[in-house]
């Protein structure tokens, strides 16, 4: 199992904050900054942007992921343990409390992570060598496998719920209490929380500095559970939510949309409000037979086996009582229903534990409950949610409608009716139940757009329940309470024959196909669009954010609406055509260029005696008086004093094998050059290099993988011009208009205002950019000019390099594109002319009558560019 493309951004904006981490040392600094970056300054007055890191938990990093129900946090957060524990030094324990709200999704998250034949588990297997223990408390107060040896020599990961940590009653305050299991450990006097006693699990745990998964943190805003998260002293601290409250520090967050592309929800919830009860079991009762038959059809033609199920949401009497549940089990029987297919699904009463949902031997169709099948609970084949609410009554479904939203196998299913979900109702309130809906689905992390509705209660019956409801208010001693109304039906009006294979004839399911068909051709529709949309601003948008954009000049709008730059592609294989879904072409990437790339045959001759110690790493710091807090620092010169002694007491060929192996860990992915050829390229590094040589690389292993990496990237390079420029002179490698300007940008900055810019604001410019600006933005040949966004946000030249962007797009009158870029004499040659050569190569490509890229120094311009008074004077006369 592989991350999606949304979760995969999710971990590169992780690693992207850690890079912002290392640059400015501490983390409020680093991430207010990355967010301005991505959306400009926050401004307090107006909401705009990210406001300012929220410093909770004093003593850990804290952030926060926002993924959508069914988008796989918790896959994510399995693949970011990697990265956050490569983010800090080798010494580090790997060590890893996993905090759950409930009990139900405690078991589920200890049975997924442990599980050698779950995803889950396999990508943990694969990212720390087979080296992890998945611990609950109890495990953990025994000290089953656990202690001061194995915790140092693998990932350990303990998954406990917050009453745990809270520790209310008799059993969790055993956390809290001397425990001889554990007296291997070494606990330090200011590791002992107040109240505790030393050997306690609580005070082992804090020793470790452990890293918090916290799942469903949404759930953990109260003071008792920022207590909580402080008391287990993190060093980092990662949530997991939907919806993030107000102090969470989003570090990442995916657009409901960009599920759907991947199939991984039922979208749109098409919403059926019945005149009564009947009319809703009947309903839905037709409706999973109808969704069943379609699963049958898809299955016998090579499809996915689904086993459509109905949750039926009941309304108790007051207190929850059981024999409320078993009434409306005992009316369904009547109906004709197998008991073996209906399961009661409450506080009080589960008769869904050990059963696999899943499985094809599983009979369950059915399940009562109210709102028990919260956050933890997963079923993708829960598609109907029936309220069997009182019509009087409004319905709410906020608590559980994500539970019908998770697509089974995360694909698109070839029968239409199997993508969407369902809600019927029987309720006079429809308007306020859709706002529960609304409400359910926003918690679920999607938008108010993603359902659809239809109404068929009776206007009179409306009215007549606001005349009760007004009778009630001034005449209650003339009003009857009604003797247990709630889930009350009459069996006998309802037509269904569950005995019986047929096609449903109730009209109700052949309206909702109906809405289903139609709605679902417009969410595709929807889906294809995505890509010509402003994507940033949709995703904030989504989410609530408020981001300040700045629109094109209505004067130039309609100009540049038309203008289309070209960039470099790639011809694609037919067999992988269908894959990419791009026709014959794609964008080139670098990765492209060096999938024929091998180290063995390059040069090993670096010069280590420019190593530098100013690297850094993060860790944690004393502070006055609140303990401990998360800074970046550094960390060369600090010898790991047992480890290189270990290691240098070994004979040289396992020195080699020991140091390339931290060396190509730090190293990390560099696609496409695989792992192995890395380490084959570390590994004839190593070997000449004498006993103290390899000390020294021990001593400053951070600054010489550096310079490792950098030389790989720069053989890299050479690699990818030599085949760009093979490739282009075959034609293999072609231009493609197929970037435009957005109708709106998100500056992270704005720079001061100057004449005939496309947009009312634009970035800001160093003094050297600003002076060419205003050289050239009144030439008269100059129709608007923009100051090109990096990061993602704007045009890049693709090619050899890793996308470069330039610093400027000017227009002509005449509809001539000039892309240019400046530079400072102080700027590495070496680099400057490799961007040169990509640009003229863009520049013919694409057709120089029509496009133009300049490089303009200050001065002393390298050959092929212009200092700035020549290269102002040569644009000038385009």
């Amino acid at each position: 199992m592989e991350l999606k493309t949304y979760q995969k951004q999710v971990i590169d904006d992780l690693q992207n904050y850690f890079d912002y981490l290392q640059n400015h040392k501490q983390a409020d600094v680093a991430f207010n900054t990355y967010w301005q970056d991505k959306i400009g300054q926050y401004n307090p007055l107006s909401g705009e942007g990210m406001r300012p890191y929220q410093n909770t938990v004093p003593n850990a990093v804290h952030l926060s992921i926002k993924v959508p129900t069914a988008g796989g946090k918790t896959f994510i957060a399995c693949n970011a343990l990697k990265t956050i524990f490569d983010a800090m030094p080798d010494t580090k324990t790997k060590a890893v409390v996993w905090l759950v709200p409930w009990s139900n999704l405690l078991d589920q998250t200890v049975k997924n992570l442990s599980n050698p034949e779950h995803p889950y588990c396999q990508k943990l297997n694969s990212l720390f060598n087979n080296r992890i223990q998945v611990y609950e408390k109890r495990e953990l107060l025994q000290g089953a496998n656990f202690n001061a040896s194995t915790v140092k020599e693998q990932l350990s990961i303990m998954v406990m719920n917050f009453a745990s940590i809270r520790a209310k009653n008799k059993d969790d305050r055993k956390i809290n209490e001397q425990n001889s299991n554990l007296a291997n450990f070494q606990i330090n006097e200011i590791d002992i929380l107040e109240g505790t006693e030393r050997e306690a699990l609580i005070n082992v745990i804090r020793s470790l500095n452990p890293i918090l998964v916290v799942d469903e943190s949404h759930n953990a805003e109260s003071d008792l559970s920022v207590e909580m998260l402080n008391n287990l002293n993190p060093s980092f601290i990662l949530d997991l939510t939907a919806t993030p409250k107000q102090n969470a520090n989003i570090v990442s967050l995916v657009s409901a949309i960009e599920l759907k592309k991947e199939h991984m929800v039922k979208l749109p919830v098409i919403v059926y409000n019945h005149q009564n009860i009947e009319g809703v079991i009947e309903s839905a009762l037709h409706l999973q037979n109808k969704l069943e038959i379609e699963a049958k059809i898809l299955e016998a033609n090579g499809g996915k086996y689904i086993r459509p199920i109905v949750l039926f949401q009941a309304q108790p009497k007051g207190k929850e009582d059981n024999t409320t549940f078993d009434k409306l089990k005992e009316q369904l029987i009547k109906i004709g229903i197998p008991d073996e297919q209906i399961k009661i699904k409450t506080a009080n009463k589960d008769e869904l534990k050990n059963i696999d949902l899943m499985s094809k031997d599983c009979s369950v169709r059915y399940i009562i409950t109210i709102n028990a099948l919260k956050e933890g609970w997963d079923c993708p084949f829960a598609y109907i949610l029936a309220s069997l609410a009182d019509k009087s009554s409004e319905v709410d479904v906020t608590q559980i409608l994500g539970r019908v939203l998770r697509q089974p196998y995360v694909m698109k299913h070839s029968g239409t009716m199997l993508n969407l979900s369902y809600v019927i109702t029987a309720s006079v309130k429809f308007q306020n139940t859709l706002q529960n809906i609304i409400k359910g689905l926003q918690q679920s992390g999607f938008s108010e757009k993603d359902y659809r509705e239809k109404d068929i209660m009776p206007e009179f019956v409306k009215e007549e329940t606001k005349q009760e409801s007004l009778d009630n208010f001034f005449f209650p001693e003339q009003v009857e309470t009604p003797a247990e109304v709630e889930n009350s039906f009459d069996v006998t009006k309802i037509s269904y024959k569950p005995d019986e294979s047929f096609t449903t004839t109730n009209s109700t399911v052949f309206e909702i196909e109906e809405m289903a068909i139609a709605q679902n051709e417009q969410f595709q529709k929807q889906i294809a669009n995505v890509e010509n949309v402003n994507i940033t601003n949709q995703i904030y948008t989504e989410v609530g954010m408020k981001v300040k954009q700045y629109k094109m000049r209505e004067s130039v709008a309609e100009q540049a609406q038309q203008i289309e730059l070209p960039r470099f592609v790639i011809e694609v294989p037919r067999s992988d055509i269908f894959d990419l879904g791009q026709g014959d072409t794609q964008l080139l990437d670098r990765v492209n260029l060096l999938k024929s790339f091998k180290l063995s045959d390059k040069s090993i001759e670096i010069n280590f005696n420019k190593v530098s110690a100013d690297l850094y790493k993060i860790d944690t710091e004393k502070t006055t008086n609140d303990g401990y807090k998360m800074v970046s620092v550094k960390i060369e010169n600090n010898v790991q004093e047992q480890i290189t002694a270990y290691i240098v007491a070994k004979p040289k060929e396992s020195q080699i094998k020991d140091i390339a192996y931290q060396i190509v860990k730090e190293i990390d992915k560099m696609p496409p050059i695989s792992d192995n050829e890395i380490k084959k390229y570390v590994n004839r590094i190593l070997e000449n290099l004498s006993g103290n040589e390899l000390l020294d690389f021990l001593q400053y292993k951070y600054s010489y993988t550096k310079l490792i990496k950098d030389k790989i990237n720069q053989l890299a390079d050479i690699e990818a011009e030599k085949i760009f420029l093979e490739w282009i002179d075959i034609d293999k490698i072609t231009t493609q208009a197929n970037w435009k300007f957005e109708t709106a940008i998100i500056p992270s900055k704005i720079g001061n205002d100057i004449g005939n810019s496309l947009y009312t604001h634009e970035g800001d410019m160093n003094g050297l950019e600003q002076q060419f600006i205003m050289e050239i933005s009144n030439a008269p040949n100059i129709a608007f000019w923009h100051r090109n966004l990096g990061r993602g946000k704007g045009f890049s030249l693709n090619g050899f390099k890793s996308n470069h962007y330039p610093d400027f797009i000017l227009v002509t009158k005449t509809n001539k594109v000039i892309v240019v870029e400046t530079k400072g004499s102080d700027r590495d040659n070496s680099d400057s002319a490799s961007k040169l050569r990509l640009g003229k190569a863009w520049e013919k490509c694409a057709g120089s009558t029509k496009f133009k890229y300049f490089m303009i120094f200050d001065r002393n311009a390298i050959d092929g560019a212009f200092n700035l008074e020549e290269g102002i004077t040569r644009i000038k006369q385009i």
